[in-house]
């Protein structure tokens, strides 16, 4: 199998369920986006420490739930294919609150504003929250327009737990500074 085909060299690709769209659909646009948050997590995966191995098991599970995810973004309601996929389960948001709230204790209580940075794992971590976010609101406006259709519940799910693995990214920024040694950046008033 080529992984090149030729088919969107006229600005038109598939959706997973097999309409043609525009690239700059929004729909494309949503699931671009989840793409590329699935690609900076594996990044940030690979930046960190040893001593992070529940936080990189973690990141692998967030990997698979967006895969998960991206294939509802890239099915209309209409479509048959609706009947092969699993929706995110609720229970998954919890799941990621659990996390936040494990690390969370384990960290100076935040009382100042921080800039993103710091090791490696944690600025790749800042770069993921934003991503996160950009994709949040992508699906957002996606949620808007499937409201009240077959994928409208599923889409829901997908886009509370954007909301809080953003908080996670956060959060796991701020471990990987401290698994290393490196404190926080502080925000000073210019």
């Amino acid at each position: 199998m080529k992984v090149y085909t030729g088919g969107g060299d006229k600005g038109k690709t598939s959706l997973f369920s097999g309409e043609r769209v525009a690239k700059y659909s929004l729909r494309i646009d949503s699931y671009g986006d989840l793409d590329e948050l699935n690609s900076v997590i594996g990044a940030i995966h690979s930046h960190l420490p040893k001593n992070t191995e529940s936080i990189k098991n973690e990141l692998l599970h967030i990997q698979a739930r967006l895969f998960q995810a991206g294939a509802w973004l890239a099915t209309t309601p209409e479509s048959s294919a609706i009947d092969f996929l699993e929706e995110l389960e609720e229970s998954v948001v919890k799941d990621l609150e659990n996390k936040i709230d494990e690390l969370t204790a384990e960290l100076t209580p935040l009382k100042e504003f921080i800039l993103p940075g710091g090791t490696p794992g944690a600025s790749w971590a800042h770069i993921g929250r934003t991503v996160c976010r950009r994709c949040e609101r992508k699906v957002t406006q996606l949620v808007e327009e499937e409201k009240g259709s077959k994928i409208d519940s599923a889409l829901q799910v997908i886009l509370v737990y954007l909301n809080r693995l953003s908080d996670y990214l956060f959060v796991v920024a701020r471990f990987a500074n401290k698994a290393e040694g490196r404190p926080d950046q502080v925000w000073r008033q210019p």
